[in-house]
């Protein structure tokens, strides 16, 4: 079952979607299913993501900003118009260099 709060057929501004903010990093799920889906992820500068991992192979594509992300014990800076992808259950973490907006584009394996 596709969850979303978006029409099909609406155009939307994608760096709009999701803010930023001070206290903590912002989500917005753009949709998902049982397949996977879209996240959109806000940082401010400094703020991170501890380790962790997911149960999807993922894309993840730096809308605005710049970001350390760092897979198996390996940082790589992306940079806005950049991204990466990552096999499901990889262990990874994100810091955020400067204010910066991250699409995720996961699907499950």
């Amino acid at each position: 079952m596709l969850e979303t709060e978006f029409k099909f057929g609406e155009v939307h501004v994608l760096a709009d979607q999701v803010q930023t903010a001070a206290d903590r990093p912002q989500f917005r799920n753009i949709f998902s299913n049982g397949n996977g889906g879209v996240v959109l992820v806000g940082l401010k500068a400094g703020q991170k993501l501890d380790t962790h991992t997911a149960p999807a192979e993922v894309m993840v594509n730096v809308i605005e900003g710049e970001i350390e992300f760092t897979m198996l014990d390996r940082p790589h800076t992306i940079k806005a118009g950049e991204f990466l992808l990552m096999g499901a259950d990889v262990a990874h973490s994100v810091l955020a260099k400067t204010d910066s907006k991250i699409m995720l584009v996961k699907v499950k394996p």
